[in-house]
């Protein structure tokens, strides 16, 4: 699902975004609702960024990435953590691209996960290529959700993947 957000463009750097879990849900801007198997995902795009929600009979994630004021944990390289019966695992890139390559990237992002029906994306007023979008996936017993923030101005992108669920048994 592609929308346009109704709001001004808030987090206009990479280097502003901040990681947070058990947040209570925010003001969103667009939601889609996912049934994965036994798991309830809610994709949430914010004015400034994202948040996802998972629920299931193990118990709940809140994830939040986005500008967070008074916010002290910057966007870390990379988080494994345990959560009750759960492990989580969160990993964040930021990528710098040249002006041709990131309009190219922007697009192809934006029609992948358009055209998921398991994906959303909000693209910002004044630029076809800020945007944050949205992936997520159930495997092997696990939800796995994959999040871009694009900051055009900067040529910059900032890709997230996270994995929650059961401990995987160690392959032999």
């Amino acid at each position: 699902m592609l929308t346009t957000l109704k709001t001004t463009y808030t987090d206009t750097r990479a280097s502003d975004l901040a990681w947070a879990l058990g947040r209570e849900p925010l003001p969103a801007l667009a939601v889609l609702d996912l049934a994965l198997a036994d798991a309830k995902v809610q994709l949430r795009l914010l004015g400034a960024s994202h948040q996802v929600l998972l629920e299931q009979e193990q118990g709940t994630c809140s994830e939040t990435v986005a500008c967070i004021p008074g916010s002290s944990t910057p966007l870390p390289l990379g988080v494994a953590k345990r959560l009750g019966d759960w492990e989580y695992e969160f990993a964040a890139r930021v990528e710098t691209l040249s002006a041709g390559s990131f309009a190219g990237r922007a697009q192809e992002l934006l029609a992948l996960v358009s055209d998921h029906p398991n994906g959303l994306a909000g693209v910002f007023p004044g630029s076809p290529h800020a945007f944050t979008a949205m992936l997520a996936q159930r495997h092997e017993g696990q939800v796995h959700w994959r999040t871009w923030h694009a900051y055009p101005q900067e040529g910059q992108l900032v890709a997230t993947r996270t994995r929650v669920g059961a401990k995987m048994p160690a392959p032999l």
